[in-house]
């Protein structure tokens, strides 16, 4: 039996067991499973590894992207450019870090801004996965200023946006967990009222489908798409990676 699962402080949200059964089923591949395995702390991960000899590769989440780096031998150019690992490949004792969010991120946006270009980008976090939401954004090009509860790690804090700030950029992501099930009365504490038909909203949440980001985003007739475009991309990419196609 070979192996796989998702790592993890809080996992009750997440749809990649499911997607995994579903394309175990779908493609016929015997012999393999997905599990969730949930951490109180990165420190866990040691014990986990050594309890599931079977284990053959790893998704990371929230909060342990950046966390399990010291626990790696060797990070793939591109994750350690980001600076998050979101998976990882055992062969024998040695774990390699990979980051498929960005070929997420990139699916993402080809499918929300559909050829267009906004001139501004405001990034709301400053964790892992917004870690992979700058990149992809340097990566194309595009001008973008973040958003964090720290001042210290943000060009922005939320009480010092603007309407006038939200106006001019025209895409806004939540690379934040705000809003994820069962907290789905939550989201990212900006003047919604500067939303309009002209701007994008991508939510990398998934669950639920419409969170109150994107509500907030449509009803006043934005663009807006969630998380699961980037949960599927980054999903087959892992698998790709844990089959021996890292590119």
């Amino acid at each position: 039996m070979r192996r796989f699962g998702l790592i993890g402080r809080t996992l009750g949200h997440s749809a990649s067991a499911r997607y995994f059964a579903e394309k175990f089923r779908r493609e016929g591949i015997a012999g393999c499973r997905y599990d969730l395995f949930e951490l109180a702390a990165i420190e866990e991960l040691p014990r986990l590894l050594e309890r599931l000899p079977e284990l053959c590769g790893f998704n990371v989440t929230i909060p342990y992207k950046q966390a399990v780096l010291p626990y790696l031998d060797a990070v793939s150019p591109e994750a350690a450019r980001i600076g998050a690992v979101n998976c990882v490949r055992r062969d024998g004792t040695r774990l390699t870090g990979y980051n498929t969010d960005a070929e997420g991120v990139r699916a993402s946006l080809d499918g929300l801004l559909r050829g267009e270009r906004p001139a501004r980008t405001l990034v709301c976090g400053t964790g892992g996965a917004a870690q992979a939401v700058r990149y992809v954004l340097e990566e194309r090009g595009m001008a973008y200023d973040t958003v964090s509860r720290d001042p210290a790690r943000g060009r922005y804090t939320y009480a010092a946006l603007t309407e006038g700030t939200v106006a001019a950029a025209r895409l806004v992501v939540n690379a934040t967990p705000l809003g994820t099930a069962p907290r789905t009365d939550e989201s990212p504490l900006l003047p919604y009222d500067a939303l309009t038909a002209e701007h994008r909203l991508f939510d990398l949440v998934y669950n639920p489908p419409l969170t109150r980001f994107l509500e907030q985003g449509a009803r006043r007739g934005a663009r807006i798409l969630n998380g699961e475009v980037m949960l599927h991309a980054q999903a087959e990419a892992a698998w790709r990676i844990w089959n021996g196609d890292p590119e």
